[in-house]
């Protein structure tokens, strides 16, 4: 009843708020004053509906934590303790991702695979974020600028040196890596809002210098002509070239995937972690502060670069606006949403923030206030993301150690 009273409450306020705005309204040509009480009414209700579901989802979040009742292990959980779902699941996605693009691409429509490999793309830079922000706990919102480092490597050595797209894929991560270190040097102390202010700067200087170095990086204008990848040689047509793209780029996604997993559970992951939790507990305890930082930046950027050059290689053409804030933004974005450390969850909101604004250009109108309101809602109601981080588990029978006839068992 509370409830409904206080809902009630903000209902009549959103009235009394509005009743200059939806009510009155003047007619111009016959002067005279219309009275629109219906849309007074639907305000009202509109106000009450949203009050009443906002404090409703309130009160159940609080209850389902003040539950004494043992909470269901996440899809992550269930996946990392159950080897067999986790391997016919892995299985299943990785057939259904081969055979896209001739399930999808018919003649000379491959719409869906060009979108798909634009997605991709987010994939890889999402997950490569999730080492800097999601497992070391380093705020960067300037992590595109070491993506536009890797385009830009490879336009500048294939136009000028003529190097080829596999010659210079792992040069674009290694320079993408190289300036990761070059922007973690400086700010080894640096944390929370200061952090964040150095790399906004990092990203803003590094646009800024691509749009005025005409002579080297082609100013606004940006380069053109970038070749393809090449296959042995072979001649290839539109929709096999971007077969061939979005191929390259998958196996770049189960690369950082198989990666990414590796050092979430080393050594350095675990530091990564340590360090996001309690920097001085960490440092307390024996983590190398500066060391530790450093790879976190300089393996994150590599990811950046290496994808970076398939996505000039892709496109054919690069300029500064293709790397722009809103896209750190995005790809920040992504780690949020899907989950800090979480792999499978910085995927699905990969996909989901580059797949369905192409898909719904019927609402592009509103894509970025729902998009606001879906960031709102999920701080609110799901702080740790679609899917929150789940670490490996190891198991110790005390009993038989004791006795000097088991070992440790892990999984």
């Amino acid at each position: 009843m509370a409830h409904l009273k206080r809902s009630f409450g903000i209902g009549l306020w959103f009235m009394f708020l509005t009743l200059p705005l939806v009510v009155v309204r003047v007619n111009t040509l016959s002067q005279e004053v219309q009275w629109r009480w219906s849309n007074l009414l639907w305000v009202g209700v509109g106000a009450f509906a949203i009050a009443w579901f906002w404090q409703f989802s309130i009160n159940r979040r609080a209850a389902g934590r003040a539950s004494t009742v043992a909470d269901k292990p996440s899809l992550a959980q269930r996946l990392a303790d159950d080897p067999v779902l986790s391997r016919r699941v892995l299985l299943g996605a990785a057939a259904v991702a081969i055979v896209f693009p001739w399930l999808v691409s018919t003649g000379q429509n491959f719409y869906h695979v060009n979108v798909m490999v634009s997605a991709l793309i987010f994939v890889v830079l999402g997950l490569g974020l999730n080492i800097t922000v999601g497992l070391a706990g380093l705020l960067d919102l300037g992590y595109i600028a070491f993506f536009a480092v890797g385009a830009y490597t490879y336009a500048l050595l294939s136009k000028n040196f003529d190097l080829g797209f596999w010659t210079c894929l792992p040069l674009g991560g290694l320079m993408g890596m190289l300036f990761g270190v070059i922007l973690g040097f400086p700010i080894l102390r640096l944390r929370g809002d200061y952090l964040a202010i150095v790399t906004l700067g990092f990203g803003a200087i590094t646009k800024i210098v691509l749009e005025n170095w005409d002579t080297l990086f082609g100013g606004a204008a940006g380069l053109a002509n970038i070749p393809r990848p090449e296959l042995f040689g072979l001649l290839l047509d539109g929709r096999q070239k971007s077969v061939y793209s979005y191929y390259i780029v998958l196996a770049l996604v189960a690369l950082t995937i198989f990666v990414t997993n590796r050092l979430k559970n080393s050594r350095i992951g675990h530091a990564w972690m340590a360090l996001r939790e309690d920097e001085i507990a960490s440092v307390a305890m024996g983590v190398d502060m500066a060391r530790t930082k450093l790879s976190a930046y300089a393996l994150g950027a590599f990811w950046a670069g290496l994808v970076g050059v398939v996505f000039a290689a892709h496109n054919n053409f690069i300029n500064p606006d293709s790397f722009t804030f809103m896209d750190s933004a995005m790809v920040l974005a992504m780690v949020v949403l899907g989950g800090m450390g979480s792999i499978l969850g910085v995927i699905i909101a990969a996909l989901a923030l580059k797949l369905l604004p192409e898909y719904l250009r019927a609402f592009a109108e509103y894509r970025m206030l729902v998009f606001g309101a879906v960031m709102v809602l999920m701080m609110i109601f799901r702080p740790q993301g679609l899917i929150s981080d789940t670490r490996r588990k190891y198991d110790y029978d005390g009993a038989d150690g004791a006795n000097g006839e088991g070992d440790h068992g892990g999984k």
